[in-house]
């Protein structure tokens, strides 16, 4: 659907690296890095803001690098939402028609089915001023849908956000892209991207370090970076199901762990840090919910502690202190208790 080859574009302190990454239709593919990573310096060289030096953009087979704007069947939503504020909500969703051969009926018909997409027809008289964030990025997407991009590049839509709005916008993308649409979208929130995305690319000083499903990206990073920058190897999908008002994250369908989440029951995805975890060497009495038997495979020294990696029917990943590892006299093989609280562990439903 669309390529990038070996993207390079020099700037003053800064370059992209000979950038490459494949989007298949029908992917939600996140673009993840810190700020200033290039994240959107490469949104506006795939939507023709920016030529590259060196490199190729391809959509659909099609070499679209030198191609005009309104050629390429790009969508890009800009992070301020760029929203014209002498305009009604209508008239700026409606505004990328301006040139289509479509009379006046069939253009309103086209802004009132987009705008009950994105759930704003009742604020379509209402002027830009009046909107809240989370309603300034509703129009901003449905201005970019109603053009029917193939692809939609989405700059950090969530982060400008309260807590509520994003759980209320990401439920929106998700319905977008359940209906086809495929979207990139840059972000430097790992659980906006584990949250959102079935692929994910890590971007970091203008190079894609690395590139995968969630799964292979957060639970097994490649690079001391990527670790550092996700701070998470503790990585589960899940099934959420609820018992006696409690509710448990099943992994794998054989380990259970307390969770605490008013989610519903459903699908998603489990996080939990290892400094969280505590060891001991017999079951203990404490508040912690969660309390498995394992027999540690690996111990590995980090730069904050040490890694102690258990195996209690999945991985587990444990960060002690030195001074732990010679009080439990913990050497591979060892069978220890892992015992981590309810609360310490993070559900993010899909």
């Amino acid at each position: 659907m669309l390529k990038l080859d070996k993207i390079s574009k020099n700037f003053p302190g800064f370059s992209l690296n000979a950038v490459s990454f494949n989007v298949e239709k029908g992917d939600y593919f996140m673009l993840l890095g810190e700020s200033g990573a290039g994240k959107s310096m490469l949104l506006e060289v795939i939507a023709g803001l920016v030529q590259p030096d060196k490199g190729s953009v391809f959509l659909e087979g099609r070499d679209i690098t030198h191609e005009k704007i309104q050629q390429r069947r790009i969508g890009l939503v800009f992070q301020d939402h760029a929203i014209f504020p002498h305009l009604s909500v209508m008239e700026n969703i409606g505004y990328s028609l301006h040139g289509d051969k479509l009379n006046h009926k069939q253009k309103q018909e086209k802004v009132l089915s987009t705008a009950a997409l994105l759930g704003i027809a009742e604020l379509l008289h209402r002027r830009p001023s009046t909107l809240s964030g989370g309603e300034l990025q509703r129009v901003a997407l449905a201005r970019t849908l109603i053009q029917q991009p193939l692809v939609l590049l989405l700059d950090e839509p969530l982060a400008s956000l309260d807590t509520l709005l994003k759980a209320d916008l990401r439920s929106m993308l998700r319905k977008i892209h359940r209906q086809g649409q495929t979207i990139l979208h840059v972000t430097h929130d790992y659980e906006e991207a584990l949250s959102l995305g079935n692929k994910i690319a890590v971007i970091d000083k203008g190079k894609i370090i690395q590139e995968g499903t969630p799964e292979e990206v957060f639970r097994f990073p490649k690079f001391e970076f990527v670790a550092h920058f996700v701070g998470v190897k503790n990585f589960f999908k899940v099934r959420l199901i609820k018992e006696n008002e409690a509710s448990y994250g099943l992994v794998e369908d054989k380990i259970r762990i307390r969770i605490e989440t008013d989610e519903p029951a459903g699908k998603g995805c489990l996080i939990l840090r290892g400094e969280d975890i505590f060891l001991s060497k017999e079951m203990m009495q404490s508040s912690a919910l969660n309390n498995f038997s394992g027999r540690v495979t690996e111990i590995i020294p980090a730069s904050n502690g040490v890694e102690v990696i258990l195996d209690i029917g999945i991985r587990i990943h444990a960060l002690i202190t030195r001074e732990s590892i010679n009080t439990l006299d913990i050497t591979e093989g060892s069978v220890l208790w892992i015992h981590f609280k309810a609360t310490a562990v993070r559900f993010i439903k899909d």
